[in-house]
């Protein structure tokens, strides 16, 4: 018995023993603890921020860190280029007709009601199609070879309008990234200076100078791109409506034959 109480004792003894070395170890890891944890959030939470930053945001700090001599310029080309092309596809679009219903009108005016009832159809009609039909109707009374030199010049005319100011958003597509890269080539020659300047090549000096002189370059493929994807848009579309146009003075001819072979029946 007393065997048995003198081995619970030292038990206790022990275990007393090495929860109280393990409570000082705690005791002294706490503040480190501590330390180590809320420099762990810190880590977090600008983690978190930097995650937050959306691509917008990003961007306006890039292009504040460029400067305003080149970043100005570019950004002048991106506004005068989307204005351009903006204009245009509105105007494209408004150009736009549903050519087969727009011959077949003209065909019925044709046939019920002679050349004045079908160039009456042009007149009511909006697009470059309807006024190479109204443009070729007003010199059929001449010939069929006066109404279709007639339709060639003025469908020329019509293509004139169509790619007005189209050079233009072009012109803005090549600019754009050629003033990025001399604002690049700029901020490398300022860095290299500093490099002179302070006889050392330290990465410190030259770092943000460099950094700046590529964002020049970065925001002008950018704006490269944006016109690029508008210009070719626009492209397809005169190119579709050109290709009316065709299709619509063969289709004039044909019916101002058939009408002037009609009449003579």
């Amino acid at each position: 018995m007393k065997r048995l109480f003198s081995i619970l004792v030292i038990a206790a003894i022990t275990v007393l023993g090495a929860y109280n070395l393990k409570a000082a170890n705690s005791a002294n890891t706490l503040p480190g603890t501590i330390v180590t944890f809320v420099q762990d959030e810190e880590a977090a939470a600008g983690d978190m921020e930097e995650e937050e930053l959306g691509f917008h945001q990003e961007l306006k700090k890039r292009f504040i860190e460029g400067g305003p001599a080149f970043m100005g310029i570019v950004l002048l080309c991106l506004i005068l280029g989307l204005a351009i092309a903006i204009e245009r596809i509105i105007f494209l679009n408004l150009s736009t007709t549903n050519t087969k219903k727009l011959a077949q009108n003209v065909e019925d005016a044709l046939n019920s009601g002679g050349i004045e009832a079908a160039k009456e159809v042009c007149r009511n009609t909006k697009g470059p199609v309807a006024s190479i039909y109204y443009q070729g109707l007003d010199r059929a009374d001449e010939s069929i070879e006066a109404a279709e030199k007639a339709v060639v010049a003025y469908g020329g005319v019509q293509m004139g309008q169509l790619e007005k100011n189209v050079s233009w958003v072009s012109l803005f597509i090549a600019l754009a990234p050629m003033l990025g890269f001399m604002g690049t080539v700029i901020g490398m020659i300022q860095a290299f200076d500093r490099i002179e300047a302070a006889g050392d090549m330290q990465p410190s000096l030259v770092a943000g100078g460099i950094k700046v002189a590529l964002l020049t370059t970065v925001f002008g493929l950018i704006v490269a791109i944006i016109l690029q994807i508008f210009y070719n848009y626009i492209i397809a579309k005169i190119d579709s409506i050109v290709n009316d146009m065709e299709d619509a003075s063969i289709l004039l001819i044909d019916m101002l034959v058939a009408y002037k072979n009609k009449k003579r029946i």
